[in-house]
């Protein structure tokens, strides 16, 4: 059998740009590092494969090490292996996006993180390594990847209403919807239904409740959802 063992390693590391919605907010999630390099800076939560890991096991690990997040939706969108991104040495980066549902927001810094915090998505610090291009990049893979597919139900509660869903979806794509056009566009999409169910306490006048159902959309139309 033909070995690989003369063959140079390349460490691998998984970085997880984590999204969440709340507070009305899209916001992400990011770790301030406690060791060296770049210690005190914030940062991507990851770490180094380990073992037989694959890589969604070590996205999952490390994020759950770092942050207490579990259970969230992964993406892989890009591998970053540019000279010198590690003062450390030769790295390669696998990156991907988690979503996460606005009921989980809570963060719990452990392990390697001094500190996790949950950021404006459009106000970041600069970011240790080259973090700020992976985020960029992460930012841009969520804007292609939310106009086929339902992903932004992964950032909502289960039941939400039509000015969460438009809100979200113009804080992600950094533009403003006409709310006429979008509630008629919602209207004809059979997956986003109804629940009975209205907002309760606050200052306005109670919304109505929506819930997104993944039976009825694998039936759906795959175009362009907004």
């Amino acid at each position: 059998m033909y070995e690989l063992e003369n063959r140079s390693h390349y460490p691998i590391s998984i970085d997880s740009v984590v999204f969440g919605y709340t507070e009305g907010e899209l916001k992400v999630a990011l770790i301030e590092r406690k060791k060296t390099p770049f210690a005190g800076m914030w940062a991507i939560p990851g770490g180094f494969m380990e073992g037989n890991e694959t890589v969604e096991e070590t996205a999952f690990r490390e994020l759950k090490e770092e942050t207490g997040i579990e259970n969230v939706y992964l993406e892989q969108f890009h591998v970053f292996n540019k000279p010198g991104r590690d003062p450390r040495g030769p790295t390669i980066t696998i990156a991907l996006f988690a979503l996460i549902n606005s009921d989980q927001c809570h963060l719990i810094a452990s392990e390697d993180a001094a500190k996790a915090k949950w950021w404006p998505a459009y106000k970041l610090p600069h970011l240790a390594f080259d973090h700020d291009e992976i985020y960029a990049k992460a930012l841009v893979a969520l804007r292609v990847a939310l106009r086929t597919r339902p992903l932004a139900f992964e950032l909502l509660p289960k039941q939400f209403t039509l000015t969460h869903l438009q809100d979200l979806y113009e804080q992600i794509f950094g533009i403003f919807l006409d709310k006429r056009n979008f509630r008629k566009k919602v209207a004809k999409m059979e997956f986003i239904q109804a629940t009975g169910n209205k907002t309760q306490g606050g200052r306005h006048r109670p919304a109505q409740l929506f819930q997104y159902d993944p039976k009825v959309y694998a039936k759906f139309s795959k175009e362009n959802l907004f």
